[in-house]
């Protein structure tokens, strides 16, 4: 059963259950507020063991001979949004400082910032800085054009969008293997100050998104134009298999996109399930093709995210186990299969205390020289996040 069905089925269920027992229902509780607002503060200390001699080390800590590090980060972050009729204005802040034994380095930006017109109930269109969530990858997404990479590592952490404008149409049919229709098309214009990081300046770079659901099968056709980055083309699908798992994919073909002074094609592609067992145990699973990363005897000299060709992804979460209330770990494995190094994760967090939320990690990096985790100038890392809802 899909989550707004789900979700209505209960509301449902919730009201005639207060009929029943002679209680008021308040049709004004589900009604939107003109002004709604919510976000966190984070305390974040770690502590790292460092890899001396590693390719990530020398480029870090050039001369030095440091075996730790100490590192204090202190967060906060706001969303909200303003409605009038069919208007509204949504916003994401983040900032950010952090400090250690080297440097300190404050930030703060806004992740989103933009206006809504829902023309009808069919239509609607935004301008602003957008956070987009194209594609149905948890970890990887091949046909996030118009995003910012993922974070494997904590993949849920929101992001920083693009200024854009967006316009979005949807269809629903009664009848039919067809059950929803809709068309999204997106400009994300670049020029000096404006969405520098997404390319080279003076081009509009559109993209176009079609949706349906068909045979109760997500599925998804992504199209951008050549501009800022070469043209790109792409599906991704969605199954319910049953109740409780999962199945999705992902594949990305991109053409004359530019790389180390020259333009090549390539071809990326995902496989994941998610499956929640009886037991409730959410395990999440990706193969993830990345046809843009570079040789295995390369990966160790780049800084950008995921630079490697091929990645396997593994999250293991169990929710109270024992009966211990509040209390879920779970143990995140990223693995480059290219050269068998890996990256796991085990953390445990812990919600009994009201509007906190604390969580344990440690990071762990292993590999041979000149692989990936290997070569990171991080060994291992502890860290506790403390954060605190409001």
């Amino acid at each position: 059963m899909r989550p707004a069905r789900a979700a209505c089925i209960a509301a449902l269920l919730a009201a005639a259950l207060q009929v029943a027992a002679g209680e008021t229902f308040d049709v004004s509780a589900f009604e939107k507020k003109a002004f709604e607002w919510n976000g966190f503060v984070e305390l974040r200390p770690e502590w790292q063991s460092l890899r001396r001699g590693s390719t990530g080390y020398r480029l870090l800590f050039p001369g030095e001979t440091r075996e730790s590090l100490d590192r204090r980060t202190v967060a906060a972050e706001v969303s909200g949004v303003l409605r009038h009729e069919a208007l509204s204005f949504n916003f994401t802040g983040h900032a950010s400082s952090q400090h250690d034994s080297r440097e300190s380095d404050d930030d703060a930006r806004m992740y989103e910032a933009y206006a809504a017109w829902q023309v009808d109930p069919r239509s609607a269109v935004e301008i602003g800085k957008r956070a987009l969530r194209w594609g149905k990858g948890y970890a990887f997404s091949p046909v996030a054009f118009l995003e910012r990479p993922k974070d494997p590592a904590d993949a849920e952490l929101a992001r920083e969008g693009f200024v854009m404008a967006t316009g979005a149409w949807v269809r629903s049919f009664a009848e039919g293997p067809l059950k929803t229709l809709s068309v999204s098309a997106a400009l994300v214009p670049t020029s000096s100050g404006l969405n520098e990081d997404f390319g080279p300046e003076g081009h509009l770079n559109p993209a176009v998104k079609l949706y349906g659901l068909l045979f109760d099968t997500d599925v998804d056709l992504v199209w951008a134009a050549r501009g800022s980055r070469g043209p790109r083309f792409g599906v991704d699908f969605s199954r319910n298999l049953g109740s409780n798992l999962e199945v999705h994919g992902e594949w990305a073909r991109t053409t004359d996109a530019a790389q180390a002074l020259q333009t090549r094609s390539y071809t990326s592609a995902l496989l994941g399930l998610r499956w929640l067992t009886e037991r409730d145990t959410t395990i999440i699973f990706e193969l993830y093709r990345n046809g843009s990363g570079y040789m295995t005897a390369q990966v160790p000299q780049s800084s950008r995210p995921n630079p490697a060709q091929r990645y396997a992804y593994l999250r293991v979460s169990q929710k109270e186990p024992f009966d211990i209330l509040d209390f879920t770990p779970s143990v995140t494995l990223i693995a480059n299969t290219g050269d068998r190094s890996y990256s796991v994760i085990p953390e445990v967090m812990y919600t009994g205390i009201r509007n906190l939320e604390l969580r344990l990690r440690l990071a762990l990096n292993r590999g041979d020289a000149a692989s990936e985790y290997g070569e990171k100038p991080v060994r291992s890392r502890v860290e506790l996040r403390a954060r605190y809802f409001f």
